[in-house]
């Protein structure tokens, strides 16, 4: 909260981006997560407008918000604002409220907008306080009869009795400042962006419908697991992309029949994973491991740890289908490690930016430990958060490899790297572990 009141303010009216809550008539047309991520662009170009604008003014800045909270509100946004939640009541009361408020706290013009206008400029705020010098209230109008600004000079309560979301509000609230005696001042109009028409003709290539999130699944004789590992993955604002190794079994075929998109690779963990995020459409790439389930509403969660900016790239807690009590120290280890050295494994469903990942030139081919090579590329990058749901992959390999020896090798493998030992030759390591896997398994 700032403590120095300025006599001037900004009230941005915005709601916290949650899928399916935001921009509701757009989401049948460009989908829940794609239609909350417009909502998110478009309050920061507003907010970036105003700050410009209040930045060499006495101004201050509020943002009066509906949905999460103020924790959520100042790290999506940042410092430098004033917080506060919306009341409850229509949105006659809550623009009255907030007015009320900021009056009473003592300053002396206002101005309220919303963030769903592209068109508001650093000019049109400079308009919009030099008229309160000489009217008692401002209105910008939309194109739809509504108005993206008002400004008031004093409080006044002209927004009683209006009907809201009609296309006469512009008209009955200058009646109403009319009947109270206010003069007021229109700015020229502008378009607000609530329909597929109205983007449509602001950003056409944002009214074209394509997923969220990209699921990339390195796939080799899986047969026996794909299909989980896809069903999990299958959502509205996600493509699945499995990328298929040479599987001589009904992996392909068990992919397709689950929905995914199945592509050709060369055998390789790394160039599975450069192809498959190649030819994805998504923002954000996820790279899930076939034998590995991820838990519900991940998009969701995917979404919300980008709305930190500082967030370069995530993953999720380790969890295995074992109950061995060895097994469930090696989750505890394993999450350990992934929080505070930020190390998560590729077995916890790696997110990423797809800008980010394409900047550090994606998953460098070396035969081993290409998820912790990336992960170092990435910490440069920002923050690596670790979410608080779990993912679910098969203890198959620990089991039939050994529990503790899996765990050391992977150990030696790990810190191997990070001393700069070649990865060609802790790849022998691995292979060791897998003949011994294959040699089990004919047992």
């Amino acid at each position: 909260m700032l403590l120095n009141i300025k006599q001037d303010r900004i009230i941005i009216f915005s709601r916290y981006p949650e899928a399916g809550k935001t921009k509701t008539r757009l989401i049948p047309d460009i989908g829940a997560l794609r239609a909350a991520d417009l909502q998110r662009r478009m309050t920061g170009e507003t907010l970036r407008t105003v700050r410009k604008f209040a930045c060499t003014r006495s101004i201050d800045i509020e943002i009066c918000f509906e949905g999460g909270d103020e924790t959520k509100m100042n790290r999506w946004l940042g410092n430098g604002a004033i917080y506060k939640r919306q009341d409850v009541g229509d949105l006659g009361e809550r623009i009255r409220s907030a007015f009320f408020k900021a009056f009473l706290c003592g300053c002396r013009r206002v101005l309220l907008c919303g963030t769903d206008i592209p068109g508001l400029d650093i000019a049109r705020l400079e308009e919009s306080f030099d008229a309160l010098t000489r009217h008692d209230v401002v209105l910008g109008p939309s194109t739809d009869g509504g108005y993206y600004l008002v400004g008031l000079k004093k409080n006044a309560d002209i927004f009683k009795h209006i009907q809201w979301g009609t296309s006469s509000v512009l008209d009955q609230t200058i009646d109403a400042a009319k009947h109270m005696g206010l003069s007021h001042y229109l700015l020229t109009p502008l378009t607000d962006i609530d329909t597929i028409d109205d983007l449509r003709q602001w950003r056409p290539a944002d009214t074209v419908r394509k997923p969220y999130i990209s699921v990339i699944i390195p796939a080799l004789n899986e047969a026996g697991n794909i299909g989980e590992s896809i069903a999990s993955a299958k959502c509205e604002d996600a493509e699945v992309i499995v990328v298929d190794g040479g599987s001589t079994d009904k992996t392909v075929e068990t992919a397709e029949k689950g929905g995914a998109r199945v592509i050709n690779s060369p055998r390789g963990r790394a160039v599975q994973q450069n192809r498959g995020a190649a030819i994805s459409k998504g923002s954000v790439l996820l790279f899930l491991h076939a034998d590995t389930i991820l838990p519900e509403n991940y998009a969701d969660d995917v979404f919300e740890t980008f709305l930190d900016a500082g967030n370069a790239a995530g993953a999720f807690q380790f969890s295995t289908d074992s109950h061995h009590p060895l097994m469930r120290m090696v989750d505890y280890f394993a999450n350990i490690r992934s929080q505070y050295f930020k190390l998560p494994y590729g077995d916890q469903a790696l997110f990423v930016r797809k800008e980010i990942f394409e900047f550090v030139g994606g998953f460098q081919d070396v035969a081993i430990a290409e998820d912790l090579f990336l992960v170092r590329c990435l910490s440069k990058q920002g923050k690596i958060t670790l979410l608080p749901k779990s993912i679910i992959t098969s203890s198959r390999r620990w089991e039939n490899t050994g529990i503790v020896r899996t765990f050391l090798i992977n150990q030696i493998i790990a810190a191997g790297c990070f001393l700069g030992v070649p990865p060609s030759m802790l790849s022998s390591l691995y292979k060791r572990k897998e003949k011994n896997v294959k040699y089990k398994m004919k047992v």
